[in-house]
């Protein structure tokens, strides 16, 4: 779970030295390590009120706040904790231990999962509506082209420390609608030494991991590198992932440099949903293939210097390189026998992508009278070039549900986007006293999107869209004893809309997923506002609580229209007005005897608050014509209204230790049933146990293991409606003999991986 053990150094504001330069600098260390759960605020209870325990609230180190002035709760992952639990990828240790997060297996493979928290998504399909910004030291790393999160291209390995921060923090800037999740990557200062890892278990799964770190004089290096084969749990499912992390760092009294460089290569295959009826064998596919090639590099350059202990100046500048190629198997939707007998297409496309930015932040702590006042100035600029090219093939289905093309793919799309975005942004904190502390900030945001044709046939693509807005923030928080804290707070966001968006808006020219671009309507930029009110606090040196409750108002909210049915992927981007979430929050940590207990749960209440009319034929709820209605109230799809997670932690022998993971989510509604009316209900809630240990050999050697479902559950955490054309023998193609069915994306088995662990000084 999240740590909640509070940040062991101090610093106590003075008059400037050396050696108070480099506690500072220490601090900024410790804050490139991540801040502490907010809950954790009273662990300061024995201190004097004008120490301070840093945790940062911006993109870039800063610094920082104290953390009984900060008004939120923010959950922090280290990496040790990461490594200690031995999950498979980040997003299965995000959906195991933090509150409010859950994952939905769109697309069918473990490296490629929607990530939702709070009832908005990062995910890496395009044409997602995204809720939520991803940073790595400090670079927005939401691709310019969709705005999607390949998690796949970060290192779990690299990751020293991973804090998520709630609601739409307008410092955190374009998509921070409903939270933000910022990682910060390890060095040789933080991680000296080195390991080398090997595991392998269930679905042909083997990983060699490798990691060394040091400091030479006020150099210091780390690099990290990965290779993980996995044959999948399902049929056509396999993955192969290569990553590598390295930097370069120069540290002295004042000032600190370093220079990373994130690499990846990775080839996923994913299978997405299959009908219900396809349930006699869980495993197959509904067709295939589905590939995505994802390569990138992504060069960092950042640097911090102190001017004194009251002033510094942090910077980054990156250049990253992404290109994607997929390819997909699809039904044809309009198949008919005499008239349109091609029962299949694979669409080939391939997004090349280059980004470039930089970030510049003046933090200051000074006095207003005799009250604390911590400044933060910053400016960001976001720059990147994208070409999309996508073309189809007409297919046949041979061996059951494989697509064979039989004729040259065709080109349908190429086009080129350009993406700017530049802003301001000034937070402000305010110790008003020992007591109550205020904090205004606010971000000014100016974004373009253009759009240019490549194939001179779509002249009317072509177009430039810009949006702007000053975004504002204010909280406070009141500390009636040292160890209690309650808080307010209000903020706004903005989402732009994407180019995918932007050229596929038209109700009367649906296109597909991420299909054709057409000159279409405008879309207006979507505008959220959070309100959260919560308390935190500690009632002895091992038990903390926190609380809260939220509300994120979102106008002009942007959707995938479904036109023709869920198989066929068909429809249209709209902005449908008002949606809303809100809920509760509560999580806890204790020990009790040798056990450390971690326990969140969350109730989200996420709904339509406009109503709107959207095709959705395999509803069994459409009229004639395959409309539904959507009325305010409705559930939005996908977000389950109940979570409820713990972990616990036991040590046997100062040698060994056994975790245990538990996380229940309620049940969905199934995309295309956002009027909550289909005949098939909703897709049912489950229970998940995952088991975790570790047994130190020597002091050098380690064994590990891991059991996920444990008990072999069978689930499934996404569903859309559909189309089911494969009712013959078999489950073969028979376009006569279509139904309306619930898609599932089931869960994966009962697996168990074993490892070993060797590291050195």
């Amino acid at each position: 779970m999240p740590s909640w053990k509070p940040l062991p150094e101090k610093v106590s504001p003075g008059k400037s030295s050396p050696r108070k330069i480099k506690i500072a600098l220490a601090s900024v260390l410790l804050l490139l390590q991540g801040p502490v759960f907010a809950a954790d605020a009273a662990d300061a209870s024995d201190q004097k009120l004008s120490e301070i325990i840093v945790t940062g609230t911006t993109p870039l180190p800063g610094l920082g706040l104290p953390l009984r002035d900060f008004a939120g709760t923010v959950q922090t992952v280290k990496g040790a904790d990461i490594t200690r639990q031995h999950a498979g990828n980040i997003t299965e240790y995000l959906e195991q231990n933090v509150g409010n997060l859950t994952i939905n297996s769109a697309q069918g493979n473990p490296y490629q999962p929607d990530v939702n928290y709070r009832g908005f998504t990062a995910s890496p399909l395009l044409g997602t509506p995204q809720g939520l910004s991803v940073f790595q030291d400090g670079v927005r790393i939401n691709e310019p082209f969709g705005d999607v999160v390949n998690w796949d291209l970060l290192p779990q390995s690299a990751i020293a420390s991973l804090q998520i921060m709630p609601g739409s923090n307008p410092v955190f800037g374009l998509n921070t609608l409903g939270g933000a999740l910022a990682i910060t990557t390890k060095s040789g200062r933080t991680n000296p030494g080195g390991q080398v890892e090997v595991s392998a278990g269930s679905f042909g799964r083997k990983t060699l991991e490798l990691e060394q770190g040091g400091v030479v004089g006020n150099i210091d290096y780390f690099v990290t590198a990965n290779d993980s084969i996995d044959h999948g749990w399902g049929d056509h499912n396999p993955s192969r992932v290569k990553q590598f992390f390295g930097k370069v760092g120069y540290q002295d009294a004042a000032t600190t440099v370093s220079l990373s460089l994130t690499a990846a290569d990775n080839d996923l295959q994913g299978t997405q949903t299959i009908p219900r009826s396809f349930l006699d064998n869980r495993r197959q596919a509904y067709t295939f293939p589905d590939e995505n090639i994802n390569r990138a590099q992504l060069w960092n350059l950042s640097a911090s210097h102190f001017f004194n202990d009251q002033l510094q100046l942090s910077t980054n500048a990156y250049y990253r390189n992404y290109h994607n190629a997929n390819i997909s198997s699809n039904v044809n939707g309009d198949y008919d026998a005499v008239n349109n007998p091609t029962e299949a297409n694979n669409t080939r496309s391939e997004i090349d992508q280059a980004s470039y930015g930089f970030g510049a932040q003046l933090s200051y702590l000074g006095k207003i009278g005799t009250m604390d006042n911590r400044v933060v100035v910053g400016m960001s600029g976001d720059f990147a070039n994208s070409r999309f090219k996508q073309m189809a093939q007409d297919a046949q289905f041979v061996n059951g549900r494989d697509t064979m093309g039989i004729d040259d793919f065709v080109s349908g799309t190429d086009a080129k986007t350009h993406n700017s975005n530049l802003a301001v942004f000034l937070s402000d904190t305010l110790s008003l006293n020992d007591q109550w502390a205020i904090t205004g900030s606010g971000r000014y945001n100016y974004a373009r999107v253009n759009l240019s044709d490549q194939t001179g046939l779509q002249p009317l693509l072509n177009g430039k869209n810009t949006f702007t807005r000053f975004n504002p923030g204010v909280g406070i928080t009141y500390n009636p004893i040292a160890t209690l804290t309650a808080y307010a707070t209000y903020n706004e966001g903005m989402r732009t809309p994407t180019a995918i968006e932007l050229a596929c808006a038209d109700a009367t020219s649906p296109c597909s997923l991420p299909n054709d671009f057409i000159a279409d309507p405008p879309l207006k930029p979507v505008i959220a506002r959070t309100g959260e009110f919560g308390v935190r606090g500690k009632l002895n040196a091992v038990t903390s609580w926190s609380a809260s409750i939220f509300r994120t108002q979102l106008d002009d909210d942007i959707q995938f229209i479904s036109s023709t049915g869920a198989t066929a992927s068909t429809g249209y981007f709209q902005n449908v007005g008002k949606t809303r979430r809100q809920g509760l929050e509560l999580a806890g940590h204790t020990v009790v005897g040798d056990v450390g207990i971690t326990m969140s749960y969350s109730y989200i209440d996420a709904t339509y608050q406009t109503g709107f009319v959207e095709q959705s034929a395999p509803n069994s709820s459409a009229d004639a014509s395959g409309n539904i209605t959507v009325n305010r109230g409705n559930k939005i799809p996908g977000i389950p209204q109940n979570t409820f997670k713990v972990r616990f932690d036991y040590a046997p022998t100062s040698n060994w230790n056994i975790g245990t993971n538990v996380v229940y989510r309620s049940s969905i509604y199934a995309r295309g049933d956002e009027n909550n009316q289909d005949v098939n209900g909703k897709i049912p809630g489950y229970t998940m146990v995952n088991l975790d240990s570790t047994y130190n050999i020597t002091k050098h050697l380690q064994l590990f293991g891991r059991i996920d479902n444990l008990f072999n559950k069978q689930y499934a955490n996404f569903g859309v409606l559909g189309q089911n054309f494969f009712n013959g023998a078999g489950h073969t193609f028979d376009g006569g003999n279509i139904t309306n069915e619930q898609f599932i994306g089931p869960g994966a088995p009962r697996g168990a991986w074993i490892g070993v662990r060797y590291s050195w000084s």
